[in-house]
Formats: C-alpha cells, structure tokens, sequence
C-alpha cells in the first residue's frame, strides 16, 4: 500500500514533507511495496532507532543535519548530502546527537 498523502506525477521538495517533533522520531512513508519501501525519517536530539539487525541492503541518505550510524559498533558520522549502505544481515543503530532528517531505501528483491 502506498502512502496516498503524496500525489504521484507530481513533484515536492522531500525534506519539506517531514518535520520535526520535540523527543520524537517520525516516519513518513513515501513507498511501500512487497519488493520494498521508501521512507523518510526525521529525529529530535537525543533520539534513536534501536539496534536491529537488517534483513535487507538498506541505503540511508541524509538530507538535513547531521547522523550517527553505527553498522557492526562501528560508528560513521553522516552530513547532509551523504549516504551510506546498511549491509542486510549486520547490526546496526541509528542515533541523533543533533536532529536530522534522512531518507530510507530498503529493496527487498534479489535475495534469493
């Protein structure tokens, strides 16, 4: 099911769909299919996602702020404008020393 707030054929400015939330992380999702999803993801100060473990390659874009990701407890600072892989199989954290805003891609096909 695809997230009906946002039209199709018809443009936007990504980083101004999400905002963000005193002691929240919000979600919003852009694509969600059974091959896979784009979301984006904004976070306060302060706040994380926990440590999972990714089934899937995950490609992680930043587009406001800057992010903390730790993949295997080995943490990599991320600026606006760039991008890291989350491998599938491996541990990872997301934190938000400052607030940011990033995209999420996860494709779910070719894992066969």
């Amino acid at each position: 099911m695809e997230n009906t707030d946002i039209e199709k054929s018809k443009a936007f400015i990504i980083v101004e769909i999400i905002e963000y939330v005193p002691n929240a992380v919000v979600i919003k999702t852009i694509i969600k299919k059974t091959t896979g999803n784009v979301t984006a993801v904004s976070f306060d100060s302060g706040e994380n996602l926990t440590e999972k473990i990714a089934r899937f390659d995950t490609f992680i874009q930043i587009i406001d702020g800057r992010a903390e990701i730790l993949i295997n407890d080995l943490s990599q600072t991320l600026e606006t404008g760039e991008s890291i892989i989350i491998p599938a199989n491996t541990s990872n954290t997301i934190k938000a020393n400052e607030r940011f805003k990033m995209i999420s891609t996860i494709i779910k096909s070719g894992y066969e």
